[in-house]
């Protein structure tokens, strides 16, 4: 099987390519430098080409705060890169999934979003992913949507690595506690995407490992599992501002990946302890 990875330069994409070369798959992984996925005719020409069986989209616009300034270039990326992708996947008769964002969902309640919940962005980039997302169901019959959430990996920035950074400097560090989530490894992700992609099972999935904390929470796992002496201080949301809005609400229900067989990631603290020792090695 050949499949087309977008993204590879960040850390889903890498932790992708790098799954599906274990298992012996054709993996073609590009960035920005390899393909502008803004340029519709260079998309249609590289696809053309290539004929994967399946490309599996990981790039993206993901600088939240940033998107509020840049809403062209983020949308450009998030929205028209994937609608591009997306035709000229229908048009080589190539399966394809698309990598969304808890981002799609307003954040009220307590209770997880199911796969059908509606949608109700409240910072653009959140927007442009969901816009990304009906982009894709109106051009695509069958395709893959999964929404995925707080991600880390070894391959790029992220929350992990921000705190052990800080945790140099710091004996103290203010974290919010009240955004309640589930931290995604890419690692992990990887497998399930690689075996998803395998499969006729199309639809949208929450794919995020199992178990929900808060920011706060997740720092002092985060500490513990480093072995560090750092002191988290929890702080509210409108203590720590932002130009885009926060949901606090990320809980996602994973259902539809257990009604379809497949197998649920591990607890997110497991995932922890196994990133940081990869960062030790």
């Amino acid at each position: 099987m050949k499949i087309l990875v977008t993204g590879y330069t960040g850390q889903l994409g890498y932790d992708v390519v790098k799954e599906g070369l274990n298992r012996g798959l054709e993996m073609i992984g590009i960035g920005q430098k390899d393909l502008d996925i803004t340029n519709e005719k260079d998309v249609y020409q590289y696809v053309e080409e290539l004929k994967p069986d399946a490309v599996i989209h990981c790039a993206a616009y993901t600088a939240v705060d940033l998107a509020e300034e840049q809403k062209e270039m983020c949308w450009d990326v998030n929205v028209n890169g994937t609608k591009y992708l997306a035709a000229a996947a229908k048009a080589s008769r190539s399966k394809f999934m698309f990598i969304s964002t808890d981002y799609v969902f307003k954040g009220e309640g307590t209770e997880p979003f199911s796969e059908s919940a509606p949608a109700n962005p409240v910072n653009y980039y959140g927007y442009t992913k969901y816009e990304a997302e009906k982009v894709v169901r109106s051009l695509l019959a069958n395709a893959f949507i999964v929404r995925i959430s707080w991600v880390f990996g070894i391959n790029g920035k992220n929350f992990i690595k921000t705190m052990l950074r800080l945790a140099k400097t710091h004996d103290q560090v203010n974290v919010v506690g009240d955004q309640i989530g589930s931290p995604t490894y890419t690692f992990d992700l990887a497998r399930l995407l690689v075996e998803m992609i395998q499969t006729d099972k199309y639809g949208v999935y929450h794919a995020t490992n199992e178990g929900f904390c808060s920011w706060a929470e997740f720092a002092e796992e985060i500490f513990k599992q480093a072995g560090k002496s750092v002191k988290v201080n929890v702080i509210k949301t409108e203590e720590y501002p932002t130009k885009a809005v926060r949901p606090k609400n990320s809980r996602m229900s994973k259902q539809k990946l257990r009604d379809n067989g497949f197998e649920p990631l591990r607890p997110w603290s497991e995932a922890v302890a196994h990133y940081i020792k990869e960062l030790e090695v």
